[in-house]
């Protein structure tokens, strides 16, 4: 059971980590916080080359 738990609190710093680390490099930090939360830490790399987008 608390292996869950582990995984969840996991997954939610994953979630703020990328929401932080996109909108700091001006990409899209919405779209980064739903691919942290759907990919959990698979997304952090990703998220380094993430493009800024058009304003």
């Amino acid at each position: 059971m608390s292996t869950a738990y582990g995984l969840v609190i996991v997954n939610i710093a994953c979630i703020f980590a990328c929401y932080l680390i996109a909108q700091e490099r001006r990409a899209d930090a919405r779209f980064w916080g739903w691919m942290g939360a759907l990919l959990g830490p698979l997304a952090l790399p990703f998220v380094f080359f993430a493009q800024p987008k058009d304003r």
